[in-house]
């Protein structure tokens, strides 16, 4: 492990922290998958939730807990940072990636704000679609209920609004690829900073 030291969540020297936020529906998974898929020295921070699967989704995207064990590890000390969010607890873990790995978060925008004052040399990428009309239709796409859709669009309008107070680099998802190929020259600009290097 690349966690060092007596306290929880310190990386090892050298060690990038970057990460993904924004709001529901604009990709940020999917992002995430490419890059993971692509690179065997990014290591990804499985968030926690107490909500349950969605339809499609891969049984590892979180660690799905139950409220109790999600509480349990509150009181033990092991979350960097955790929310309540609409109807269900999520957090992130405190980050334990294998020796010569960087860390990736996905997480909201007021997470990765716990996570910047944390780690403050964490590269924050926020995501974003071109348009909430966008936005609505992949929330629809992925079987989100039309009352969980319009909780989503308000809460998008929060999360922008948050993401402006951050020292966010901003990547908007109109086109896979291209985005994809963004986030990473985002993250090999920070392996080269970590390293103490320049970019």
């Amino acid at each position: 492990m690349t966690a060092t030291g007596d306290v929880p969540g310190t990386l090892a020297p050298g060690t990038a922290v970057i990460v993904i936020s924004g709001p529901g529906g604009v990709g940020k998974g999917t992002i995430v998958e490419r890059l993971i898929a692509a690179d065997d020295h990014l290591w990804l921070s499985r968030s926690w939730t107490t909500r349950e699967r969605r339809p499609g989704e891969a049984p590892d995207a979180y660690r799905f807990a139950t409220r109790a064990e999600f509480e349990d590890r509150i009181a033990a000390g092991g979350f960097l940072e955790w929310v309540e969010f609409l109807d269900y607890l999520q957090g992130s873990p405190v980050p334990e990636p294998p020796a010569g790995c960087d860390v990736l978060f996905e997480i909201d925008v007021q997470g990765a704000a716990n996570v910047a004052a944390r780690y403050p040399d964490a590269v924050l990428i926020f995501v974003d679609t071109v348009d909430r009309a966008t936005q609505a239709a992949r929330l629809r796409g992925r079987g989100d209920s039309e009352e969980r859709v319009a909780q989503r669009l308000a809460k998008a309008d929060q999360e922008v609004a948050r993401s402006r107070e951050l020292d966010v680099v901003r990547v908007v998802n109109d086109e896979l690829d291209r985005a994809v190929a963004e986030v990473q020259a985002l993250i090999d600009r920070a392996r080269v900073r970590a390293r103490g290097g320049s970019d």
